[in-house]
């Protein structure tokens, strides 16, 4: 049986801003954006002010997925915590080009510098409160 980890986002009102960030800084494409309002039978059942938030969002990559979806008054957001997305690139130069992006209105909490299984890595918390791990070449692991 054959299975996929995908991991799902949680926004306070940002996730249309964040998933077209991020499928324009990770060369992804944004496959579905829909917002409380669209949904099917939804509209009625949430609050108006919910209408416009991002019920379900779907990002594609070659390598990976990512979903995503604002928190409501009945599904508050909440802050997440305890993880973070790990990202590995082929060249230094594109983890730092990722790296800075992320970093632009977050909070870097480790700088990018060699570590003992990349040539660089760095953490950071992007704008809208999402923890990214990002790596430059991996190295072999003995």
């Amino acid at each position: 049986m054959a299975a996929s980890l995908v991991p799902y986002l949680s926004f306070d009102g940002t996730c249309a801003e964040a998933m077209r960030f991020y499928a324009e800084l990770l060369g992804a494409r944004l496959e579905a954006l829909m917002t409380y309002g669209q949904a099917p039978g939804m509209a009625d059942h949430v609050a108006e002010a919910d209408r416009g938030l991002v019920m379900h969002a779907y990002l594609v990559h070659p390598d990976f997925t990512l979903m995503a979806g604002d928190g409501t008054c009945e599904m508050p957001y909440q802050k997440v915590q305890g993880i973070s997305l790990a990202l590995s690139f082929d060249t230094v130069d594109e983890a730092r080009r990722v790296f800075e992006a992320l970093g632009a209105g977050g909070q870097v909490t480790m700088p990018m510098g060699e570590s003992f299984w990349a040539e660089v890595f760095g953490a950071v918390t992007d704008r809208f409160g999402i923890s990214w791990l990002v790596n430059g070449v991996l190295k072999p692991m003995a």
